[in-house]
């Protein structure tokens, strides 16, 4: 046996590096701060307009986006548009992005081990995500925006308004935690839908823009690049409008001898369809699209400014995507 011959059998075999172990990422404080710090301003600027006219088209099927526009600004002018703000949307908008950030992160974090891909693991944590955030926080919320409206409908009448918390016991004396939580279902159908859509079709068009760009997964996408990929998924996302025009219907007040009187899901989505077709499912979804986008762009444009004041105050740096 030659000296190389003997060099070569007797030099170890290098073992083969075992794969990479997925780690969970911390859910910190100062995301958390980001996050509400974030929705409220969002919620508090262009959001909650673009809701009041999401939420009345939907609600009344026979106007289009002037005659709504109309409608809110004669409820109560500048402020109508800002109906049910302090502090339920406040409300909302602090907590639902803490339970979003803690269950979806979950739940991603299980897919992934399982051995599903990026696309796969971000539909089934926004899915997960948007069902926790709806039982959650939405029930009360969406409760306590319809006593808002209820509200101005009483003023108009010349009647003696009642107090927001006497209206919100009322409800609750009559109908008890089902008439708190009332198209709940249909909150939690649309948040799953939502955000699974959502988080999925983003992740989407991020890809499709590195391979445009030729960036790796390591790489930062530029501050357009993140508001295209994630108004695309936002805007892609509004294909499931019809369950939150029938979401709307379900917790409106309004009287028609034609409504079902135990409204459900599957004869709500019949009521409409019958009283207002295809069309009348999908009211409404122009102002949620620009809603979905100036989400996006608060996140985006908004999130820097915001992550290095966050950082200053907590003293703990944000890990946080936005």
């Amino acid at each position: 046996m030659s000296a190389s011959m003997a060099i070569a059998t007797s030099a170890p075999i290098p073992a083969a590096e075992p794969p990479s172990k997925l780690e969970k990422k911390p859910i910190k404080f100062s995301n958390l701060l980001l996050g509400a710090s974030l929705n409220m301003f969002e919620v508090t600027t262009l959001g909650q307009p673009l809701e009041v006219i999401k939420t009345t088209m939907a609600a009344h099927r026979g106007d289009g986006f002037a005659s709504a526009l109309g409608r809110i600004w004669n409820r109560g002018g500048v402020l109508g548009f800002y109906q049910g703000l302090i502090p339920w949307a406040w409300i909302e908008a602090s907590t639902k992005g803490a339970v979003l950030l803690f269950v979806a992160s979950e739940a991603e974090y299980y897919a992934r081990n399982a051995g599903a891909n990026d696309f796969g693991s971000g539909i089934i944590g926004g899915v997960t995500g948007g069902v926790a955030q709806a039982y959650a926080t939405m029930g009360f919320c969406t409760c306590m925006k319809t006593v808002e409206i209820t509200k101005h409908k009483v003023a108009s009448t010349g009647a003696k308004v009642p107090g927001t918390w006497s209206t919100f016991m009322g409800i609750y004396r009559q109908e008890g935690i089902r008439g708190i939580n009332k198209g709940v279902n249909a909150v939690a159908i649309r948040q799953m839908t939502n955000w699974g859509s959502r988080f999925g079709l983003s992740r989407l068009a991020e890809q499709g823009i590195r391979k445009m760009t030729n960036k790796g997964e390591g790489d930062k996408l530029s501050a357009l690049e993140k508001i295209t990929a994630s108004a695309l998924g936002g805007g892609l996302s509004a294909w499931n409008q019809p369950i939150e025009v029938i979401r709307v219907e379900m917790q409106s007040k309004k009287d028609d001898p034609n409504r079902p009187k135990k409204m459900t899901v599957g004869n709500t989505f019949q009521y409409i369809y019958k009283s207002n077709g295809i069309k009348g499912l999908y009211r409404g979804v122009a102002p949620r699209i620009g809603l979905g986008v100036w989400q996006t762009v608060c996140m985006v444009a908004m999130g820097d400014m915001a992550k290095t004041y966050v950082e200053k105050l907590t003293g703990d740096e944000v890990t946080a995507k936005h």
